[in-house]
């Protein structure tokens, strides 16, 4: 599992500090390649703060990175923390495509949209690949990076090497609300899920030359707008599932899978988390808020990581026990990542604009090669 917030460091190129969950794998990316529209005058009270990030991962690997130029103002003259964005600042994304075993890189062109509304992109955005060998499922041939706005999608395609804003067919929701999609979208089936965690998921195919949208409403119990950390969908063994810890007694955690034809949840587990931590002496009886879901394990479905005072609990829901428990080594989210054996052999299919520099040894390529089955 990933850190989901880099750190920028005056580097000559991306570094990735991989490690075997549950510890946290870290991103260190160099400021050089970030965009930004100047430095700030230093008598103007306005502070500069660039920040990098994973914003998506595909199902192959690759990473999806955003660095930002942002603007905070402070007092003149005084050491006191800054008081909120510059509203004189636009803030600029810079958008990269990562192999994290090679280290490769490969630049995103501008996007098409105001700076505003690329901000607004960038928290739920999503990347998927597709390939032609391997029965689709060997190094990709190419990729496309989307995100919806209404029945818009803005999107870019690695084949072509533009961004482009296309219209989506859109699909009957069975209450007359907005859907309020929580961050990062996931990539399963050959198309991106972007999810409300209070109501339900839609979907569509980036590929397509017309993407359809259809939507999935999750369990019968999970529309509570209060219990949103509570619950995560995510992928695990290559399908859709979703997972939830109930807030009442007696405190259960239940796991579904999707069947994408019919539309329909199957439970696959529902285990009460007090039977669970019985044997674990230093873990207390569940009480109401004690628990929140990290992440699923994206090679084994029965697996979920949790979050309990401070410290990361892996339990085996089939077996109802708790595998391992590890402080939590990061000071912002997780996201899994599965790096096939393939991937350190790979390169990023042709992404139009590449003004990245280049791994020119075969030591660069091969390095960290003993993190292929990490993730």
């Amino acid at each position: 599992m990933m850190s989901i917030l880099g750190e920028v460091v005056g580097a000559p190129r991306v570094d990735v500090r991989l490690a075997e969950p549950p510890q946290v794998s870290e991103l260190c990316f160099p400021e050089h390649l970030i965009k930004t529209r100047g430095i700030p005058d230093p008598s103007s009270g306005v502070l500069q703060k660039l920040i990098g990030g994973i914003t998506a991962v595909s199902g192959d690997g690759l990473l999806l990175l955003s660095c930002l130029d942002l603007r905070f103002t402070a007092p003149i003259g005084g050491e006191q923390e800054p008081t909120g964005l510059d509203p004189a600042h636009v803030p600029s994304v810079t958008r990269f495509v990562c192999n994290p075993v090679t280290r490769e890189l490969s630049r995103l062109p501008d996007s098409i949209c105001n700076p505003m509304g690329d901000l607004h992109c960038d928290y739920q955005i999503g990347l998927i690949t597709q390939a032609d060998r391997g029965h689709g499922h060997g190094p990709p041939d190419r990729f496309a990076v989307a995100a919806l706005q209404g029945n818009m999608m803005i999107r870019f395609l690695s084949e072509t090497g533009e961004w482009e804003i296309v219209e989506v067919s859109p699909c009957r929701l069975p209450l007359a609300r907005r859907m309020q999609l929580h961050r990062g979208a996931q990539a399963v089936g050959g198309r991106l899920w972007w999810v409300d965690l209070t109501w339900g998921a839609i979907s569509a195919d980036p590929f397509s030359d017309r993407p359809e949208l259809s939507f999935v409403q999750l369990p019968a119990g999970a529309q509570d707008e209060d219990l949103a950390s509570y619950r995560r969908v995510g992928v695990s063994e290559g399908r859709l599932r979703y997972v939830e810890v109930s807030q009442e007694e007696p405190f259960l955690i239940s796991s579904f899978v999707l069947d994408e034809e019919c539309g329909d949840w199957t439970l696959e587990h529902r285990v009460v988390l007090n039977k669970i931590w019985g044997p674990s002496m230093w873990i207390p009886l569940q009480m109401k808020g004690t628990t929140s879901i990290v992440l699923m394990d994206p090679l084994n479905a029965n697996v979920v990581y949790l979050m309990l005072m401070s410290q990361i609990v892996i339990v085996d829901m089939e077996r109802e026990e708790v595998i391992e428990s590890c402080p939590y080594g990061s000071d912002s989210s997780c996201i899994p990542c599965v790096l096939p054996p393939w991937l350190g052999q790979s390169r990023i299919p042709s992404a139009g604009k590449k003004d990245v520099e280049k791994n020119k040894t075969l030591a660069d390529v091969l390095v960290h090669s003993d993190g292929h089955y990490k993730r």
